[in-house]
């Protein structure tokens, strides 16, 4: 069983970071017995439920920092879906397409940003085989990645796109699924 996260974040509005230190975080298990289908693969769930397991993990993690909840968008969610497809048939795994255009240009050609005079992308990406390619094995990942865990809790966010993907972009990865995230202020 493998696991693989990466994170990315673009900021187009100047903004100043304070970093703290969270002291209690929901456990995996806590949150997967609140959000239904947390422990089940997105094989066993379908795209629809995976997606909304995913979202309500990652909220249940705001909401114990006080932050309000992330709306899914389609926008985004379509480009996160294009994303992780294209991870899975071409085996690569990056923020950057295989033509090199960054994850924030992507969203860009959705149109997601068009009519915003200020805006904050942000992005992770994580794959995993077994079972850890559940949703709650992917939130509790990227929760234990700093990098991860500051997008997921950064409360300029307000949307996300999810795009899973099945398969692994690894030939030899197994059965599985690569997760895209993408956030949007």
């Amino acid at each position: 069983m493998r696991s693989i996260i990466v994170s990315r974040f673009a900021r187009f509005v100047p903004a100043v970071f304070m970093f703290l230190v969270i002291a209690a975080a929901p456990s995996a298990a806590t949150a997967s017995t609140s959000c239904a289908g947390g422990d089940r693969s997105p094989a066993e769930l379908g795209g629809a439920a995976t997606r909304a397991s995913t979202l309500c993990l990652i909220n249940v993690q705001r909401r114990a920092e006080g932050l309000r909840p992330l709306r899914q968008s389609s926008r985004l969610r379509k480009v996160a879906l294009r994303h992780s497809r294209d991870m899975v048939s071409h085996r690569y795994f990056a923020h950057n397409s295989r033509s090199g255009t960054r994850f924030s240009a992507r969203i860009a050609r959705a149109g997601w940003m068009r009519g915003r005079s200020a805006w904050s992308v942000g992005e992770n990406l994580a794959w995993g085989s077994g079972t850890r390619s559940t949703p709650a094995s992917i939130v509790k990942a990227w929760m234990a990645s700093p990098p991860h865990r500051a997008n997921i809790l950064q409360g300029r966010f307000r949307v996300i796109g999810i795009g899973i993907g099945h398969g692994v972009p690894v030939s030899s990865g197994g059965a599985g699924a690569t997760y895209t995230t993408d956030f949007g202020s």
